[in-house]
């Protein structure tokens, strides 16, 4: 069965409510509460449209982790600016907000050491065979994935990979900003401080996905911490890692992009400032 397919099964009661909000002439936000059974909660979505949006057009789709934060990235200010220019109002940007985020976010089926992200699967599923479905079926976004991507912040970010890594018919592109790549499978050790992260292996054992792209950002103030004690903060190691661990795979630089932010810290201030490069990087 597609993932298209899935639009039949979702029940009627799937969308509590809706509400639309006209932001400004350029913006419209359409907000849904919908509920999930296998995450217990009712999950509020936020869809920001071009103002002028007709569900004619073929649009590219951005899914955004941490959709509750729209605010402190300034997603208003980011996406008013780009749709100023006609051509450029082609894209829609979806934010999921966060429910038990230690626990839904993270790698799909394999919590860490502490038994954190016990709820990614669930999480990803309610993504990728409730939340997609309803939105291609309602909206038309997410129909092709070579003009889908996913995005997110911090373990937002870490879910969002694990999305896309995993699901090649739903996402070909990723945004990652200060990604959680130290969450590993053990627990810190010493004497083998880069073990058993849970990503790296995850990329590493898995085959090449042609045509898929993805998008690096770290900044030199993302944390304090250095557990190999190279030099160099574990934000940026794991980052690095990741990315030897992509090339080693077969990707290159057309298809690896890294940005490292000097003084770019942990926070809303940096990604926010990073996120229309990121924009013009995928929607270009």
């Amino acid at each position: 069965m597609s993932l298209a397919d899935f639009a039949l099964l979702i029940p009627k009661p799937f969308v509590k409510s809706k509400s639309t909000e006209r932001v400004n002439d350029f913006l419209t936000i359409h907000r849904l509460i919908v509920r999930s059974k296998r995450l217990k909660r009712e999950v509020q979505v936020d869809l920001f449209l071009p103002a002028d949006f007709d569900g004619l057009k073929s649009y590219q789709s951005l899914l955004l982790n941490d959709g509750q934060d729209w605010e402190q990235l300034q997603l208003v200010d980011i996406l008013t600016s780009r749709f100023e220019t006609p051509e450029a109002r082609n894209l829609i940007v979806v934010g999921v907000h966060a429910g038990d985020r230690l626990n839904e976010y993270g790698t799909s089926g394999i919590p860490d050491y502490a038994g954190r992200g016990w709820k990614a699967r669930t999480y990803a599923n309610f993504v990728l065979y409730k939340l997609l479905p309803y939105l291609r079926k309602h909206y038309g976004f997410f129909i092709n994935p070579r003009t889908s991507a996913a995005a997110g912040f911090s373990l937002g970010g870490l879910s969002a990979i694990d999305m896309v890594w995993g699901h090649p018919e739903a996402f070909s592109k990723v945004g990652v900003f200060s990604g959680s790549f130290w969450w590993r499978s053990s627990q810190p050790d010493d004497r083998y401080p880069d073990a058993d992260r849970i990503m790296h292996y995850l990329i590493g054992a898995g085959r090449i996905k042609p045509g898929m792209k993805f998008w690096f950002q770290a900044g030199t103030k993302d944390e304090e911490c250095d557990r190999n004690n190279n030099g160099v903060i574990d934000a940026i190691d794991d980052t690095l890692d990741l990315i030897k661990v992509l090339k080693a795979k077969g990707y290159t630089d057309n298809d690896v992009v890294y940005r490292e932010i000097e003084g770019g810290e942990h926070n809303f201030n940096t990604w926010s400032e990073v996120f229309p490069e990121f924009l013009d990087w995928c929607f270009e």
